[in-house]
């Protein structure tokens, strides 16, 4: 076996596995404890808690140690493992509104101190659409198109550096476009939707040099197989998107209607 079999082994993936369902769990415990402090009170859709467990259950599909394994010895199983953390996997967790159910279960004096933090200038920088682009989009070309990746294939703390990334870049930047939780700072929809298009436009393009030039370079893969995989990130890349233009647009609709009702009132909530 080769040391590289070694570092990045089912074997050698099961700590970081086990790290990763164990924080998933709490996570997804931490939801449910929420919801149903929450329902005592004030009813919470149930199709929510249902996203929620579904983007759990993407995460810990993507985090399994043969999965992971096979990640480190085929482009297109890592694409498979980008796709599953980064851009499925945020849908669900983004759409089920975590931050509005936090804030229903926070005290009034912890609610308003949160709505404060989220209100300061760092994270009002972090949280704006175009600074989650250019670290979802930008990470994606840093990773793809210089030997980053090829570096990750022999280092394991950096492979669970990107896999990390891969998560919070993606949730960031769905919650920045379409995030169903209260953000008075947010941009209106016309500017997430400009970023929206250029984001796509950005991806799209990353997939035909990825497919047209055979990156990323130095690891050894034969072309068809990094093709392939650009494939694969350039289409399913494409879906997750499409769903995230999909609420967009419903929330600029039922914006609209509330503006047009008698006693409507506008608001920067999305439908979802």
């Amino acid at each position: 076996m080769t040391s590289h079999s070694i570092l990045h082994g089912p074997m050698a993936m099961g700590a970081t596995s086990a790290v990763a369902f164990f924080l998933m769990a709490l996570v997804w415990l931490a939801y449910l404890f929420g919801v149903w402090r929450t329902r005592r009170q004030k009813p919470w859709p149930w199709w929510r808690t249902l996203l929620f467990t579904a983007g759990c259950a993407t995460l810990a599909v993507g985090f399994v140690p043969d999965l992971m394994h096979a990640a480190h010895q085929d482009v297109r199983m890592h694409m498979v493992v980008h796709l599953l953390l980064g851009m499925f996997a945020p849908l669900g967790l983004v759409f089920a509104a975590p931050m509005t159910l936090l804030l229903r279960n926070l005290p009034p004096g912890g609610a308003r101190g949160l709505v404060r933090f989220l209100g300061t200038g760092p994270i009002r920088v972090l949280t704006h659409p175009l600074t989650a682009a250019i670290l979802d989009i930008g990470g994606m070309y840093l990773l793809y198109m210089t030997s980053l990746y090829a570096h990750s294939l022999h280092s394991p703390w950096l492979s669970n550096v990107l896999h990390l990334h891969f998560v919070i870049s993606g949730t960031l930047f769905t919650w920045a476009i379409a995030g169903p939780d209260p953000a008075p700072h947010r941009p209106g929809w016309r500017m997430r939707m400009a970023v929206l298009f250029v984001a796509m436009a950005a991806h799209a393009t990353l997939g035909k040099l990825l497919y047209a030039f055979g990156f990323p370079r130095g690891t050894g893969a034969a072309l068809e197989e990094l093709q392939q995989a650009a494939v694969w990130m350039y289409y399913w890349g494409d879906l997750a998107e499409a769903v995230l233009v999909g609420a967009l647009m419903l929330a600029w609709l039922r914006r609209r209607r509330r503006m047009a009702h008698p006693g409507g009132v506008a608001s920067g909530m999305s439908p979802l």
